[in-house]
């Protein structure tokens, strides 16, 4: 139900054999869930949720020094990410599971988080990866947000939507670049939802597209971009207040990044028929 496939993979032999290893442990709590769910699985839950939490420390340690030596611009949301998923294996960790029911019940909330995190995050951040170039390279850059030939699919209703969506990006872009101390985030914050809800509007009609011909790729695509989404839902206002230029920088850094990776190695390969 839940594999590791093709797309999940970053090409870092290291860190996809770790994911994979994460996978794992969601099916062996796949199998505790639905393996004739009649005897005490007390023990066998706290095991599985230790094993994750020091799997997973493992697993971040080695990701964040791997994105440090690359000077990754992802490096500050990633390590955000990784703190939501501690947190939340701690909040597991803390449940009273006494009873069958109980055990059940986080069992089944384990499963459902663990699925949706995984996806979302390799396939939304850990595959920018080493595809980012550092921030100072962006910067120099006249207009990183230029939708240019090289991004063009030959699907006329695909690009007219791709270049629409760069061209929110460069708004922000622009925002950000003009930002001076103590200017409030609402312009901003008003742009991410034109982006967000522009997103769903052109994922509506691309997964239209690649349903009418058949595309075998739409799965893949889809899990994509309910990743992405995800991304633009999870934006803090938090890290908005405490230090909004430098977030806002990593936001343009992950916006431009992602749609760069994902028209170049997914929509590319999609047929124009």
């Amino acid at each position: 139900m839940f594999q590791f496939t093709e797309d999940c993979l970053l090409g870092v032999e290291e860190i996809d054999e770790e994911h994979k290893r994460l996978f794992l442990l969601l099916h062996e709590g796949l199998d505790m869930l639905h393996n004739n769910y009649s005897a005490d699985r007390y023990s066998q839950i706290k095991g599985l949720l230790e094993e994750l939490e020091d799997y997973a420390e493992q697993h971040f340690a080695h990701e964040e020094a791997y994105m440090e030596k690359l000077c990754d611009p992802e490096l500050i949301l990633q390590r955000s990410q990784h703190m939501f998923f501690r947190e939340k294996i701690l909040d597991f960790l803390m449940q009273n599971i006494d009873d069958q029911e109980q055990q059940y019940q986080m069992l089944d909330e384990l499963i459902h988080f663990l699925a949706r995190w995984l996806y979302h995050h390799i396939i939304g951040s850990d595959l920018l990866i080493g595809k980012l170039p550092p921030l100072e390279e962006w910067m120099i850059r006249e207009n990183p947000c230029e939708f240019t030939e090289e991004y063009m699919t030959g699907i006329m209703v695909i690009d007219r939507e791709h270049r629409h969506l760069f061209e929110i990006v460069d708004r922000a872009n622009r925002l950000v670049r003009s930002w001076t101390d103590g200017e409030t985030c609402d312009e901003f914050v008003t742009i991410l939802e034109q982006l967000k809800e522009y997103a769903e509007f052109h994922f509506a009609d691309e997964e239209e597209y690649m349903k009418k011909i058949g595309y075998e790729g739409y799965a893949v695509q889809k899990r994509a971009h309910e990743a992405f989404i995800s991304r633009l839902e999870e934006i803090s206002s938090e890290n908005l207040e405490e230090d909004p230029r430098r977030y806002l920088e990593s936001l343009i850094e992950f916006l431009l990044g992602w749609l760069v990776h994902h028209i170049l190695q997914l929509d590319k390969k999609i047929p124009n028929r």
